[in-house]
């Protein structure tokens, strides 16, 4: 009977600790359009002057066929990125189809190849528009140094024309940008980390068109309120996300273990009396 008791406490046990990792896993946000809220109205040319963009923004800009369009976004810790672009085409008379392409680049500008996505995509002639996403592997807290594992920093997108015929370049396009995380879990989770999180201080422009205190950008930056890109940071800051699953499961499997060991104890050593008496005791 005792025996049984101490199987029945651990099941129970069991079952409790499960159902309550259960929901912490399944609290980690996924990406979602519904969230995204009104972002900036204006891209980058260039590395130097991207325009940040936080998760869940949406940004807008118009442009003319052939620019290059630059945004940069915060990827930290342990988050899976999707960047999604739609290009608006002109109404006017198109010569031919256009191959529109989305890159994206890490801290090192090292372009980071995508898991999964139409990255490059082609809008036949009388396309009315063309969308093109490109979602990132998992990013890590730190990896070794011949990898090309996306590290926690600042995540540049370009988005441009890579096919178009002559006669159609400098026609007006209207651009959507879109970037969004999901919480990857504590499956992904390694140890170690890199000391701080691959941000440039390349000037970029600000989304509210404020100033940062933690920058400090030329006269011209701050004239036309411009602001470092080491400013653009994660909610809760870089490496937020230090809490994991993976402290839960490891947590539920040591108690189960301790539980097991006691049942296996109680199961072994008996009744604790002889089961026959020697003669003369």
């Amino acid at each position: 009977m005792r025996t049984r008791g101490f199987v029945a406490a651990a099941l129970l046990a069991g079952a409790v600790l499960f159902g309550a990792a259960g929901p912490a896993v399944a609290a980690s946000p996924s990406p979602s359009a519904s969230g995204s809220s009104e972002g900036p109205t204006e891209a980058g040319t260039s590395f130097r002057t991207a325009t940040p963009v936080v998760p869940g923004q949406r940004a807008t800009a118009g442009a003319s066929t052939g620019d290059y369009l630059y945004w940069v976004v915060p990827v930290d810790t342990g988050q899976r990125a999707t960047m999604k672009a739609k290009v608006t085409l002109p109404k006017a008379a198109r010569h031919g189809a256009a191959t529109w392409q989305l890159d994206v680049y890490d801290g090192l500008r090292r372009r980071q190849a995508c898991a999964y996505g139409a990255q490059s995509r082609a809008a036949a002639a009388d396309a009315a528009s063309v969308e093109v996403s490109c979602t990132l592997r998992t990013v890590r807290s730190w990896a070794e140094q011949w990898s090309n594992d996306p590290l926690p920093g600042s995540y540049y997108v370009r988005l441009t024309v890579t096919g178009v015929p002559q006669e159609d370049l400098g026609l007006p396009v209207r651009a959507e940008f879109e970037p969004t995380v999901a919480e990857a879990g504590g499956a992904y989770a390694v140890d170690g980390k890199l000391s701080a999180p691959l941000v440039p201080g390349a000037a970029t422009a600000s989304p509210e068109g404020g100033q940062s205190a933690s920058a400090e950008p030329s006269a011209s930056a701050s004239a036309s309120g411009k602001r470092s890109a080491a400013a653009l940071e994660p909610e809760g800051g870089w490496s937020s996300g230090r809490w994991s699953d993976r402290w839960v499961w490891t947590a539920v499997g040591g108690l189960l273990a301790a539980l097991a060991g006691i049942a296996g104890y109680a199961m072994t050593r008996g009744s604790g009396r002889p089961s026959r008496v020697p003669p003369g005791v």
